[in-house]
């Protein structure tokens, strides 16, 4: 269950939460499709997409990579860093976790015009630029995801010496 961070207005979901809710939009896509497969966002959108792919029965799943924001604020211009286009997205389904400022949809909808776009969460400035959404969250000022739940920096900046994680990587 998520809980609310009063304090500062955080919700912080859980990983049940997160499974529950695109269980919640794979309900809402079932009459939309059949999708000939999905086109994930990377990396907000790689989880949903793995949970759609599994509850939709759909078994080709593709990638975009857009940075839309770093250290979690919003850079001031989305970058695509990898583009996907096949039949201008016709039959397919784009995934994110987040539709916040609706950037990164936009520049999914130039890049795949004819694409169903779906985002488990939308903000009231995103939801103008997707398709589908189980439920805006455009009260939520701010969620906090189970990967940011407490966790410590990945790896790869601590490998890069940004800072120490204090993980160890054990072979067993």
């Amino acid at each position: 269950m998520a809980t609310a961070d009063r304090r500062q207005n955080v919700i912080k979901l859980t990983w049940a939460q997160l499974h529950q809710d695109v269980r919640s939009l794979a309900l809402q896509l079932a009459g939309r499709g059949p999708f000939k497969g999905i086109v994930a966002v990377a990396r907000g959108g790689l989880v949903p997409a793995g949970i759609l792919a599994r509850e939709c029965d759909i078994r080709l799943v593709e990638t975009v990579c857009i940075r839309s924001c770093e250290e979690q604020v919003y850079a001031p211009e989305a970058k695509v860093l990898k583009t996907f286009s096949q039949d201008a997205g016709l039959g397919w389904l784009a995934v994110d976790d987040m539709a916040a400022t609706g950037r990164t949809a936009a520049l999914l909808r130039a890049m795949l015009p004819k694409a169903h776009i779906a985002a488990v969460y939308a903000k009231e400035q995103g939801m103008a630029h997707i398709d589908t959404n189980p439920h805006g969250d455009h009260r939520r000022p701010f969620l906090r995801y189970p990967r940011n739940n407490g966790a410590k920096r990945p790896l790869s900046r601590a490998a890069r010496g940004r800072e120490d994680t204090g993980n160890r990587l054990v072979l067993l």
